[in-house]
């Protein structure tokens, strides 16, 4: 490793292995570790891991830290010199899934599939009112990398699709709402709304009964954002009311919930395990491989995180 720059793996051994088996073949002039104890310390330019490990600054030269996810709400940048970048990740294999999923989602709250699991638990066979899509209007908070590509994926159905972000953005056959005071026009065209913001502090509690009360009569939620963006107590007491028609939920706050919480049950409610997305090896690490390049050459890298902003 004498001389090359070394890129630090902390993860589990099996992604690990796909990733020395690319740096091998792909970027043999950047050294590969996986072992925090006997990497060289002076050595390591990159660092690969899911939260910010202790004893960090032994790595004095350390330039780039990747996040394996597409979050990075889970670091700590206060424990990141200033002059380190965070790149989370952005990679065709957890767009793909986000799309599947989302579009799983809205397509079984749009059909009513919840409601016919209660009714099948029941045993009553009732046909409720069917609705074309393009009455069905959906809407997202967040407009990143993954909303848009689960909106892509929506299009040819017929939903009319709306998003919200915090700065104006402008998206072909999107309705762009931003900013606070555009938000109650959002929540009111949007039927089906999908939660796909950034965890910072200003979208903690975000989705809460004033939000929840802004939706039309009988709107739906699908939630894959960031679990303590969600008030748990708010969700079901709008599904209780009939406000709310249903929720799926892949993130919660804890993850896993507790035995007995109310949200395991609930018949208007459905939970998957933070499955939504999860970084492919494969795909992440021609990702990683070519922000290197471009870090190297000096071009600005994909999915560079702002760390003011937290995202």
């Amino acid at each position: 490793m004498s001389g090359r720059p070394v890129f630090l793996f902390n993860s589990d051994a099996a992604r690990g292995a796909v990733f020395r088996e690319a740096f091998a073949r792909h970027l043999p002039e950047v050294a590969f570790a996986d072992d925090m104890e006997t990497a060289d310390p002076d050595a390591v330019r990159y660092l690969m891991t899911w939260t910010v490990p202790g004893r960090l600054d032994r790595f004095r030269r350390l330039e780039v830290v990747f996040s394996i996810g597409a979050g990075v709400d889970q670091f700590d940048t206060t424990a990141l010199p200033p002059g380190v970048a965070v790149v989370r990740m952005v990679e065709d294999g957890i767009a793909r899934m986000m799309q599947e999923y989302v579009a799983l989602a809205v397509l079984a709250l749009h059909r009513d599939w919840p409601a016919y699991a209660e009714q099948q638990g029941r045993e009553v066979w009732r046909a409720r009112p069917p609705r074309q899509a393009g009455e069905r209007r959906v809407g997202f908070l967040g407009l990143g990398v993954l909303a848009q590509a689960a909106m892509e994926r929506l299009a040819p159905f017929g939903f009319p699709l709306a998003g919200w972000s915090r700065s104006p953005r402008a998206l072909a056959g999107v309705d762009c709402f931003h900013g606070a005071d555009q938000l109650p026009a959002f929540l009111a065209r949007t039927d089906i709304l999908v939660c796909l913001l950034p965890l910072t502090n200003e979208t903690r509690g975000f989705l809460d009964a004033a939000l929840f009360g802004r939706l039309p009569q009988g709107a739906a939620l699908v939630h894959v954002g960031r679990g303590p963006q969600l008030d748990a107590h708010a969700l079901l007491s709008s599904l209780d009311a009939g406000h709310l028609s249903a929720a799926v939920l892949d993130v919660t706050d804890p993850e896993p919930l507790p035995p007995g919480h109310p949200l395991w049950r609930h018949p208007k409610v459905v939970i998957t395990p933070h499955v939504a997305s999860v970084t492919q090896p494969g795909t992440a690490v021609r990702a990683v491989i070519d922000n290197i390049r471009r870090h190297r050459s000096g071009q600005p890298m994909i999915g560079l995180v702002d760390r003011a902003r937290g995202y």
